[in-house]
């Protein structure tokens, strides 16, 4: 039992922890608000849960190998392209205005659904969480602890970035923008690369 909740811990925090396009986005909400952030880090782990879902049903496994993998990977790549784009024209806003007045939640909320959930890297991972629960004696706890990994990260990790927010410069801010929009369009052309290579 403990040693499944504490496998699910390490899958949980590899998951989450790396650079990547969401981890990108949070800080980069998290340098304006933190409730946009925490938002976008929900997002992203309802769709992990909605690929869970898919596990427990038996229909992830259908999908490994087809060309819905394909159609997620352009899907995704241009939604990391636009999120980039977007990224890099918002780079001037001052972080001391609420921008849009929190109202968009939702809609920030749905960004980092949709982003997780067109992550062809995303099945994969999921896929292998499968193949280790099938081997796990107790899986639903490492399920448990992965979950419990994922949802740490997405509240902590933001919310230390807000806290410190003010030793940072407009300049350094703008620029961590103008990296983070660098970042995304990378992952998107790298996406695009590996199916029409």
């Amino acid at each position: 039992m403990g040693t499944a909740f504490f496998q699910g811990l390490l899958l949980g925090y590899g998951a989450a922890v790396p650079l990547g396009p969401i981890n990108v986005i949070i800080m980069n909400y998290a340098l304006k608000s933190y409730k946009k952030a925490l938002m976008m880090g929900l997002g992203a782990m309802s769709a992990d849960i909605t690929y869970l879902a898919l596990i427990l049903f038996g229909v992830l496994k259908l999908i490994e190998g087809t060309a819905y993998i394909k159609i997620i990977t352009i899907l995704g790549a241009l939604f990391l392209l636009y999120l980039a784009y977007t990224t890099y024209t918002n780079r001037h806003k001052d972080i001391n205005i609420k921008s849009e007045k929190e109202k968009r939640l939702l809609q920030v909320y749905m960004k980092g659904f949709m982003l997780t959930f067109l992550n062809p890297y995303t099945v994969g991972f999921w896929i292998s969480v499968a193949t280790l629960a099938e081997q796990a004696e107790a899986y639903h706890y490492l399920v448990v602890g992965l979950i419990f990994a994922i949802l740490s990260w997405i509240i902590l990790m933001p919310l230390v970035i807000y806290r410190t927010k003010h030793l940072f410069s407009e300049r350094v801010l703008s620029s961590f923008s103008l990296f983070s929009s660098v970042v995304l369009v990378t992952f998107g052309l790298v996406l695009l690369y590996s199916v029409f290579r």
